[in-house]
């Protein structure tokens, strides 16, 4: 018997939402998310009094959110909760110390063992061609999962927490499961810890009316920093400048340099925004990730205020293992520069990033020394006087610039154009030019910075207001805002720049 046409493209279209498509993963920012939310947030308020039933019904439309990000290796998730799950409880129930640190060296050796062969194999390949000689070895053909790097981290600080005796071993594989693959925050952060998280999971479902409109407000500000601002400027100019630099002038390329600063902060805030936001909505509280960094007065103020989540992981899991500020003071600007290089071979595999987590760390251990020759300069960045922390600001910043050239550039070759057509192709004549032919780029350049330095008290007095409107202006406004979305966006939709991370 022959279906309708209108059945047949109906049933296609079903089927599609099924099955795993790499060109089109499911992000935040695509109407397909928000049609899908909508259909889950139906049911999720049905089950609210029924907690294990509503944490079964969020883990299976987490796990169906990372496979529609990563296809099949949505299972690597799995093995990581099934493996960590009972390395914590091993840890928990032994009374033998050095049996404890085995198990928590296995907990890391499996999770970052999965991290390395998915991210550094086709990295060390190319370095052993480069040692023996070009073919040694052939590159292999590694799709790199979505987020593998959060949820690896996260599970970390399961059993490291239970050895350190921060928190106890969970009863239940379900609630380890529902807290390591929970969908706001699993592809891209923040990394939330177990500590923070696993205590709300089985709290009877509340929603005040707070949490709501602060939520709402979230997803508003992170669709208006991501899909408007970050993404128009990469495509429309960023982009264009890193991908031939020496076909643009030293401006156009500081300019590309500044743009990429904030689109980056855009890009990433933006996400943690919107999944402050849904976790709001689903009655969790997240921490804040980002705390207008470019506003720090020095790099360690930055580190601060930078990916809030991940530099608190670092200084806690890997810089204090590493004996932190305790060995001596040699010993503490060596830490903090491995622990730096460590977190830029984090973000990726590549040369550049091990330079860029160099920088900071070198900036790091040299403020360090620093607060050390200059006795009035152990005040934090906050208690400056306004001119010293307006220069500190400034500096701090071209800093963290430099940085974001070698974060951004595909190689050393266009950091060097960069850099020359800056020094020797400035050409001030040509800025009115420039300015007026990218006028709406620079218009959101202008609009993200002053967004950014806008004063912590209007920013929350904003989220305040918009908490506090009425259910249907809180959706009106969020309808505004993916019209305007719909209207400037003039490709297809971009996946945020962390996935790859």
């Amino acid at each position: 018997m022959q279906l309708p046409i209108e059945i047949e493209e109906l049933l296609g279209r079903a089927c599609d939402l099924l099955v795993y498509d790499s060109s089109a993963p499911l992000i935040f920012n695509s109407g397909l998310f928000l049609f899908l939310f909508v259909g889950f947030m139906t049911l999720y308020l049905l089950l609210r009094r029924t907690t294990t039933l509503r944490i079964l019904y969020v883990i299976a439309f987490s796990l169906y959110f990372y496979y529609k990000s990563s296809g099949m290796y949505f299972l690597l998730l799995l093995f990581a909760s099934v493996s960590d799950y009972w390395i914590g409880f091993a840890i928990a129930a032994s009374k033998d110390q050095v049996a404890r640190k085995q198990l928590v060296a296995l907990s890391a050796l499996i999770n970052l063992g999965m991290l390395a062969y998915f991210k550094y194999t086709n990295f060390l390949i190319e370095i052993a061609n480069g040692l023996v000689g070009a073919g040694f070895l052939d590159f292999q053909n590694i799709f790199l999962p979505v987020g593998i790097s959060f949820f690896v981290f996260q599970s970390m600080s399961y059993t490291i927490d239970i050895y350190r005796g921060h928190i106890k071993p969970l009863t239940r594989w379900i609630d380890y499961l529902f807290y390591l693959s929970f969908f706001p925050q699993l592809v891209a952060g923040p990394i939330v810890r177990a500590k923070d998280f696993i205590p709300q999971i089985r709290r009877p479902l509340v929603v005040t009316r707070e949490m709501f409109g602060r939520g709402i407000a979230f997803i508003i500000i992170g669709l208006i920093k991501k899909a408007i601002i970050s993404d128009y400027i990469s495509l429309n100019f960023v982009d264009r400048v890193f991908d031939e630099p020496a076909l643009y002038s030293g401006f156009e390329c500081l300019m590309g340099i500044y743009g990429y600063a904030l689109q980056i902060y855009c890009d990433f805030s933006g996400y943690s925004d919107m999944a402050i936001g849904i976790a709001l909505l689903l009655g969790f509280r997240f921490p804040k990730n980002f705390d207008a960094p470019y506003k720090s007065a020095t790099i360690t103020e930055f580190w601060r205020r930078w990916h809030i989540s991940l530099s608190s992981w670092l200084r806690d899991y890997l810089y204090i293992s590493l004996g932190g500020n305790r060995r001596g003071t040699l010993r503490t600007y060596l830490n903090l520069i491995i622990t730096m290089v460590l977190g830029g071979l984090w973000h990726g595999a590549a040369v550049r990033f091990v330079l860029w987590g160099a920088l900071h760390g070198v900036a790091l251990a040299l403020h360090k020394m620093w607060l050390s020759i200059v006795p009035w300069a152990k005040m934090k960045g906050e208690d400056m006087n306004p001119l010293s922390r307006v220069l500190g600001i400034i500096l701090t910043f071209h800093i963290v610039c430099l940085g974001w050239l070698l974060f951004r550039a595909e190689d050393m070759q266009t950091v060097y154009l960069m850099l020359y057509q800056i020094v020797h192709s400035f050409n001030t004549a040509i800025i009115p030019q420039v300015i007026f032919g990218y006028k709406e780029v620079m218009a959101l350049i202008v609009l993200g910075y002053l967004m950014h330095f806008m004063p912590a008290a209007i920013d929350s007095d904003l989220q305040r207001k918009v908490g506090e409107t009425s259910f249907w202006w809180q959706v009106a406004m969020l309808v505004a805002v993916a019209w305007c979305v719909m209207q400037i966006k003039s490709s297809e939709i971009q996946p945020f720049i962390y996935f790859q991370f």
